[in-house]
């Protein structure tokens, strides 16, 4: 099985997940909860986080999440909604309350 790492700030979490797991399967692999999902479909933003490290391994943005993000002030281009993503790759995330 090929498995990324995902490690999430300032939790200090390293979870490994097959590649191509959508990030809402973090809640399944920790006790904690380092993302506060919520409607899980891009709509409510309580997932936000900011990509640190490894943007693309978390794939292209669709437009409606950029919209989404430009509407919560997020703009610049790190920003994600976590329930969006799938990991692709090793990426280093921080939760987007703790910014």
């Amino acid at each position: 099985m090929n498995l990324k790492k995902l490690t999430i700030l300032p939790a200090g979490i390293d979870v490994l997940l097959p590649a191509g797991s959508p990030l809402t399967e973090v809640e399944y692999e920790v006790q904690q909860r380092p993302i506060p999902f919520g409607c899980r479909s891009g709509s409510c933003g309580a997932c936000v986080i900011e990509v640190l490290d490894g943007l693309a391994s978390l794939g292209d943005p669709d437009p409606d999440e950029l919209d989404f993000l430009e509407d919560l002030g997020r703009t610049g281009g790190t920003h994600r909604l976590a329930c969006q993503c799938r990991l692709r790759g090793d990426a280093t995330v921080r939760v987007a309350d703790d910014i």
